[in-house]
């Protein structure tokens, strides 16, 4: 099979697709919570409420959109189009979400809040399964799809950490409520021009037929009878679960742990060293993907995953360690500790983005047909169920078991009790070692290499253009028993 290089161009135009990736899902994750239930005075539990029922919605509509793009036919393809149409609404979901509602009541700021997430969910699987569905299809070649995928990867954690760092900035700058309104439109038009140039630059390579099967709950299943697409989920759930709990409750950390509520911002984000620890833990996800991707090509990507989920665990145990409200001199410590988390979730969470592309074409060898978009919303639809009961989970913990005090709208409360600051240490330091550890688990089991990986292209190949493809049934079942 002659190797086919993809041009520049449309390499940096796919991976412009995943500013918005990973610069919203660390905005929501990392502020999201802190925002509900401080700004906007809902308390630990509701906010927990809002994200666990608005990631189920989401997990809801994924795998339809999925299905729905496997379905379309257009002269843009099958998942650009949906990029195109859904960009602009990108920015309207933004200042929706962070639109500092003034309500009297409640239940009615909570209503606002949540339809407003819904509103902003829904919108993020319009763009963002297509995309994920582009993985596959950018390139048909094994190193050149890791290559257009690790740049991507690449921008998604530079959009990681802008939108780690820059957010609060804004805020603080511009001053309360304004500042969140500047933000989200700041970054809401950032999002929609970098996917307009993915929806019109990133070509897909590999173009598919319309598939024409009829439209049910036996298609979205489909993809568990492939066994590898089932570990590689598990894999993709628990390293993406635990980066969800993490972030969820980071500034929490930082704020009512670290510096135990005694010295804050008007953002509510301490000193400003939860920014920047969490800033300084994606520049590291950047740095250390050149090195996992060494050793992707020296071992394979399941040894790679590993590698970064025991580093994650061993330096998250440390966080038991740390005392409660830190000294400013020590400070330094939180600094490293974020370095060295990033550089193992690099390894745990980046890692399983270069194996979707492998996993399609098993899925292909077991199916006889490309289901991306189907592949996608399923995985999705795990990945966000798993993150709504962990994220909801942790948060209502915090204010059930651990006594989280709930602040007036706008306000900050200076100190929590010391049961609270306990589940958000234990929160911090376990999630890695309880969770990781069953990916780490099932990365032995998972058995395509690029070695393997070719063996099942090439297969492919020779099935598409077999007139008799039951005198290949032997061998595609041999390679299938092998996975």
């Amino acid at each position: 099979m002659q190797k086919k290089q993809l041009n520049t161009k449309t390499k940096v135009a796919f991976a412009c697709g995943d500013i918005f990736g990973g610069g919203a899902f660390n905005i929501i994750n990392f502020l999201y919570p802190a925002y509900a239930a401080l700004t906007l005075g809902l308390g630990a539990s509701l906010a927990g409420i809002i994200v666990m029922v608005s990631k189920i919605w989401d997990a809801i509509t994924d795998p339809i959109m999925g299905q729905i793009s496997d379905r379309t036919s257009s002269k843009m393809g099958k998942r650009r189009i949906y990029i195109l149409i859904a960009s602009p609404f990108v920015v309207l979901s933004m200042f929706l979400l962070f639109f500092p509602w003034t309500f009297d009541s409640v239940g009615v700021r909570f209503t606002a809040a949540l339809l407003s997430y819904i509103f902003f969910s829904t919108v993020q699987t319009v763009v963002m399964i297509p995309y994920y569905s582009l993985s596959s299809e950018i390139s048909a070649d094994y190193t050149e799809r890791a290559k257009a995928n690790t740049l991507r990867l690449g921008f998604s954690v530079l959009s990681s950490i802008v939108c780690v760092a820059v957010p609060n900035v804004i805020i603080n700058a511009v001053g309360q409520p304004d500042g969140y309104i500047a933000m989200s439109l700041t970054f809401g038009c950032l999002f929609a021009f970098t996917l307009l140039i993915a929806a019109l630059f990133a070509k897909e390579e590999v173009i598919t037929p319309k598939c024409n099967a009829k439209f049910s709950v036996k298609q979205f299943v489909r993809p568990f009878k492939s066994k590898s697409f089932c570990k590689y989920m598990a894999m993709h759930i628990c390293s993406s679960l635990t980066m969800a709990v993490m972030s969820g409750i980071f500034f929490f950390y930082i704020m009512y742990v670290v510096k135990s509520g005694n010295t804050f911002e008007s953002g509510g984000q301490g000193d400003g060293l939860g920014t920047v620890a969490a800033g300084a833990m994606f520049a590291m996800q950047i740095v250390a993907l050149p090195i996992y991707l060494k050793l992707i090509k020296a071992k394979n990507k399941a040894f790679t995953y590993r590698f970064g989920a025991i580093w994650w665990i061993v330096v998250a145990l440390s966080l038991l360690f740390i005392p409660s409200n830190l000294p400013d001199g020590m400070n330094f410590l939180i600094f490293i500790i974020a370095v060295l988390i990033g550089f193992g979730v690099s390894g745990a969470v980046l890692v399983p983005h270069t194996m979707v592309g492998d996993v399609n074409d098993a899925c292909e060898l077991q199916f006889g047909e490309r289901t991306e978009g189907a592949v996608s919303g399923l995985l999705n639809f795990a990945n966000k169920v798993a993150q709504a009961i962990g994220v909801g989970l942790v948060l209502n913990l915090l204010e059930i078991v651990g006594g989280f005090v709930n602040p007036d709208p706008g306000e900050l409360v200076a100190a929590q009790p010391q049961s609270a600051q306990l589940v958000l240490t234990l929160f911090m330091a376990l999630t890695p070692l309880l969770v990781m550890t069953i990916g780490i688990v099932v990365s032995t089991r998972y058995k395509i290499t690029k070695e393997k990986q070719e063996q099942i292209i090439k297969f492919n190949l020779k099935y598409k253009e077999a007139q008799d493809k039951e005198s290949l049934e032997e061998e595609r079942q041999s390679i299938l028993q092998s996975l």
